[in-house]
């Protein structure tokens, strides 16, 4: 074991965690791995072969291993496991030392940890890492908040590590304290709604329109060429070639109709729901993942009200032109609501978010990446002050041109009983932010006739109550 020599350490040798050290050794640093699992760490040591990495189950060794001051990164899960690791640090670590938690955290609890750690001298990042296992070895997208004079001591490391787009490193310092956990969990929100997006088009394509499997995959390798580029439609492609190894035909339909999740989603819909901004995309897809997992009721309720045909009334190509303006529209949509939560948070909490920033180290190593927001980026670097991203001519054009074919989808689907609560929603989101006038005047009138919550009015100011 090299003593005080190592550049950088990080415990937790799952895939994530052995991926990012091996990642971390390419880029020329040196790296100690800690994991209490012996074969996790006997698996970072036979890929390390032949790189400057070493493995330990014991923590003492892994900590007079790194040079001090002292880099030590988690990626462990969220929660109480990243207290218990941090509780097990103090006592062996010294000031000066910094400790990062690359899991995903609730930025609540980054920002309790940070304060606790900097009261004795321990300097504490949270920072959002993205782009799945693959992303971890080869590339990821990555969001950083604490303190900025530490981030400067890790930069090296980082932007060597991170995915890179046109030269430039997916990671930028964002912000104080949670920032960067903050930024990610809004990452994911929008994870959410895209792949609740690309479900339903999917089953647009599927039952709707009678697509095979083999022409679903063909669509979105097209659609992957154009305006829809991003990660998640080009692996969407790649699912719908993939055999079944322990059955016949294609894996994709094997798969039970039951979606998990872990907990950003609903972070974000509730911290979204606290300051009051709309963000229906991300609002759904975390309810249609819960909907999903009463699998049982479902079929229940299939048998009760009898099966529905399903099919829309287009042609094959006129379907597949209707659902790709349609992803479109809503990806745009979906972008525009998580960014819009963003900007209030960074406003509520004192973040200071750059939103140019932040769509540009999404643009590569994220699951979210996409062509789109390289265009977002350009957008609000150069509207600093722009209040919502479908305010921007360039995006008012995109919307204009594509509404008349999103239409199109939305009611063929709910025609022919396809279910897009999604898309539904994100037309919905656009048809209301863009009135000048919604009907909320009766829901204020209702409140005051039976709660006297009292109202403003459209032609006199001040606050009114009347006796209904």
């Amino acid at each position: 074991m090299n003593q005080n020599e190592n550049d950088f350490g990080l415990i937790g040798l799952g895939v994530m965690g052995r991926n990012f050290i091996l990642n971390v050794a390419d880029h020329g640093f040196s790296a100690s791995g800690l994991d209490l699992d012996p074969e996790k760490v006997d698996a970072l040591k036979k890929e390390a072969k032949g790189k400057s990495v070493i493995g330990t189950t014991k923590i003492e060794e892994f900590i007079a291993s790194l040079k001090p001051p002292r880099v030590i990164m988690m990626l462990v899960p969220a929660g109480k496991p990243v207290d218990n690791v941090i509780e097990d640090l103090l006592s062996l670590v010294d000031k000066g030392d910094i400790i990062i938690d690359g899991g995903n955290s609730h930025f609540d609890d980054t920002d309790r940890r940070f304060d606790y750690l900097s009261s004795k001298g321990i300097q504490f990042m949270g920072i959002g890492v993205s782009g799945g296992s693959k992303g971890a070895r080869f590339g990821p997208s990555m969001m950083p908040g604490g303190d900025e004079n530490v981030y400067h001591r890790v930069q090296p490391i980082f932007e060597a590590v991170s995915a890179k787009v046109n030269g430039e490193p997916c990671v930028t310092f964002l912000g104080p304290k949670s920032a960067g956990n903050y930024v990610k969990m809004i990452h994911n929100g929008i994870e959410y709604a895209l792949m609740q997006l690309i479900s339903e088009t999917y089953d647009f394509l599927k039952r709707g329109a009678l697509l095979s499997n083999a022409e679903i995959k063909d669509v979105f390798s097209s659609w992957n060429q154009g305006r829809l580029a991003s990660f998640l439609v080009e692996i969407t492609a790649e699912i719908f070639e993939k055999k079944d190894d322990l059955g016949t035909g294609l894996l994709i339909d094997a798969i039970l109709d039951k979606a998990k999740q872990k907990g950003t989603g609903k972070w974000t819909s509730q911290h979204a729901m606290d300051l009051g901004i709309p963000i229906p995309s991300i609002d759904i897809a975390v309810a249609m993942r819960g909907l999903s997992s009463f699998k049982e009721e479902r079929v229940e309720a299939g048998a009760a009200y009898g099966k529905h045909d399903g099919q829309i009334n287009m042609t094959k190509q006129e379907a597949i032109a209707c659902a790709e303006a349609g992803l479109y529209f809503s990806y745009i949509i979906s972008y525009a609501q998580g960014l819009s939560l963003l900007a209030a948070a960074s406003s509520e909490k004192g973040y200071g978010l750059n939103i140019a920033d932040i769509a540009k180290i999404w643009r590569g190593g994220c699951i979210i990446r996409a062509a789109l927001l390289e265009k977002i980026r350009k957008t609000f670097a150069d509207q600093k002050d722009l209040k919502n991203l479908i305010l921007s001519a360039d995006f008012v054009s995109e919307l204009l041109s594509t509404e008349v074919l999103m239409r199109k989808f939305v009611i063929g689907g709910i025609e022919a009983g396809i279910t897009a609560p999604a898309h539904t929603v994100c037309l919905s989101y656009y048809d209301s932010y863009k009135s000048p006038r919604l009907p909320t005047n009766l829901i204020q009138a209702q409140r005051d006739n039976f709660g006297s919550h009292t109202y403003e009015r459209v032609d006199k100011s001040g606050i009114f109550h009347t006796e209904w």
